[in-house]
């Protein structure tokens, strides 16, 4: 009998990356340098727990490739072997499997940290890795979505008729909310803990974002009434220092909840195959521009590093930043 994907309990992100330091894929030199590489990631670098899985993730498919190419499990020596042409091959292979640009970015850049962390130790020099050429990416815009399919998205009325507890139905409402409604990432949303809800009189979040900056955003009545209801109904006591959100059984909740709950929703509102949760951070950022948002705020609520990231909203809003040019600029009008 299968089980609903509620029903299975999510890992815990704290645990995760330590149960990706082993790498059986590698020889005992290897795999011994992996795990101290690993290791340096988490901390001293203080790369995020997501991050350190994808890396680790990656190097154990590259070491899967690199034992059917040599016949063998690699060690050191082999690694520091790699040639040009070995390292295409496998890009290659990866975007023949689906693997699209942005990703296959990701996947050189950790094996490039982690050369760079075999060369730091004296282990020998992969050079192959800083050779290679970076793929392409394509510059597509951030699709937001409309105003009405974004309220849509985050009320519970959106799924009447789902057999799912009403509890359940309150707390993705609520999650949604604060993706459409504070610009979150659902990485930072399911990271809140419960004292730390925004509830009630509560009207600021301190968000922990990418990289572990944190910082302040403003949450409005209509996401914290949606966060009240949620508490209201969950049936679980919820620790002040645990998660805000839980599965259906208590635990951690997954992403994978939250984006399966969209796509069901996507079918019955008619909505795009680009009505993602994270479609719900653009449309937040979209909608403050055309109301008048400036980039500088608008950069700071969404945690952008840098300003040029937030800039791409421009592109989607072109319309309206032309029509403040022509009503505010002393030589747009024409005589």
């Amino acid at each position: 009998m299968s089980r609903h994907p509620e029903d299975i309990p999510a890992a815990d992100d704290q645990l995760a990356p330590a149960a990706h330091l082993i790498f059986p894929q590698a020889s005992g030199d290897l795999a011994e340098e992996a795990r101290r590489w690993m290791t340096h990631l988490r901390a001293e670098r203080r790369v995020s727990p997501l991050t350190l899985d994808a890396y680790a993730r990656d190097l154990r498919q590259f070491l899967v490739f690199l034992t059917a190419h040599l016949g063998e499990r690699p060690d050191l020596a082999a690694f520091a072997a790699v040639q040009p042409a070995d390292l295409r091959a496998f890009m290659a292979r990866r975007r023949h499997e689906g693997v699209e640009s942005r990703t296959l970015m990701r996947i050189l850049a950790g094996l490039r940290s982690f050369a760079r962390h075999l060369e730091r130790e004296g282990k020998g020099r992969a050079s192959a890795f800083a050779a290679a050429r970076s793929p392409k990416l394509s510059r597509s815009l951030p699709k937001a979505l409309q105003a009405d399919d974004a309220r849509d998205l985050t009320r519970v009325e959106s799924r009447e008729g789902e057999n799912r507890p009403p509890w359940i139905l309150s707390r993705d409402a609520a999650v949604l909310g604060l993706l459409y409604g504070a610009g979150l990432r659902i990485s930072e949303a399911l990271g809140i803990r419960r004292g730390d809800a925004p509830a009630g009189a509560r009207d600021m979040l301190t968000v922990l974002g990418k990289g572990g900056k944190t910082r302040a955003v403003p949450v409005i009545a209509p996401v914290r009434q949606a966060i009240d209801s949620y508490l209201e109904l969950c049936p679980f006591p919820l620790d002040p220092q645990g998660p805000l959100f839980v599965g259906a059984r208590g635990g951690a909740l997954s992403p994978r909840i939250i984006q399966l709950a969209v796509e069901r929703m996507r079918g019955a509102l008619g909505l795009p195959d680009s009505a993602t949760p994270h479609a719900l951070r653009h449309s937040f950022a979209t909608h403050l521009l055309s109301r008048g948002g400036d980039l500088r705020t608008i950069q700071e609520l969404l945690g952008h590093a840098s300003l040029s990231t937030t800039q791409v909203y421009t592109a989607i809003d072109g319309a309206r930043l032309l029509d403040a040019y022509r009503s505010a600029h002393p030589r747009a009008r024409l005589p």
